[in-house]
């Protein structure tokens, strides 16, 4: 495990206005608290610490905290409780360290990482589904691993890691459930294909024909034609 030093100061600046000048330059405030002990205002070099969160996964990484005008502190040994983000701008604007002792186990979470590619991904056109991200583990401080890797290249389908066949170092211990699921090869989401409807078997809406109605004769009236006639004749005999 790699050694971490962070090399910060005591922090006198307190108040709205002060912290907030401290940020300005380049600083973030930050508290340390320890069991048993008054907590500790520090300041934390803002460009340092960045650099820090973006190469390790500070969460659950020791940092030994190097207090630069503090002659009566040695190095603290830290994990990070909390860092703190400004709602809408997204920086850092305030950690809280943790002391612990070296020579005591410790509950921390620890990052799974897949390896390979699943035979069952490359040859059976399976998906690889990660179920657990994290797993909790207990140890000393000082052997807190990075992350656990996971060798998942002979991953066939329909075929699963559960916590009990994890390779962990040999000081330190699992709490999870043994026989939770890991990491699992499975079938793809198969998206539901509506088949187009058969010719001669689609169901249509019945199609409202107006017709124009046909006004019969009235009963007994004769036709136009025959009316003519009549009247034609009725002349020539006057």
């Amino acid at each position: 495990m790699d050694e971490i030093i962070l090399e910060v100061e005591l922090r006198e600046e307190t108040g709205r206005i002060k912290v907030k000048d401290l940020r300005q330059k380049g600083f973030i405030p930050a508290v340390v608290y320890a069991a048993g002990a008054a907590s500790q205002a520090i300041k934390v070099p803002r460009r340092e610490f960045v650099h820090l969160l973006h190469e390790y996964h500070l969460e659950n990484t020791l940092i030994n905290l190097k207090v630069k005008n503090d002659k009566k502190q040695k190095t603290r040994a830290c994990l990070i409780k909390e860092i703190q983000y400004h709602p809408v701008a997204g920086n850092i604007v305030h950690i809280d360290f943790n002391e612990i002792s070296l020579t005591k186990s410790i509950k921390v979470n620890v990052p799974v990482m897949a390896k390979g590619e699943p035979v069952g991904v490359k040859q059976e056109g399976g998906s690889l589904e990660q179920i657990l991200w994290e797993i909790e583990v207990e140890c000393l401080p000082t052997d807190i691993p990075k992350n656990i890797e996971v060798d998942v290249s002979q991953l066939k389908l329909n075929e699963s890691i559960a916590v009990k066949e994890l390779v962990l170092p040999p000081k330190v211990k699992v709490l999870n459930d043994p026989e939770a699921k890991v990491l699992s090869v499975v079938e793809p989401l198969k998206e539901e294909v509506v088949a187009p409807p058969v010719e001669g078997e689609e169901a249509q809406e019945p199609e409202v024909i107006k017709e124009k109605k046909e006004v019969p004769a009235e009963e007994g009236a004769p036709e136009q034609g025959e009316e003519k006639k009549e009247k034609e004749k009725e002349k020539k005999e006057k």
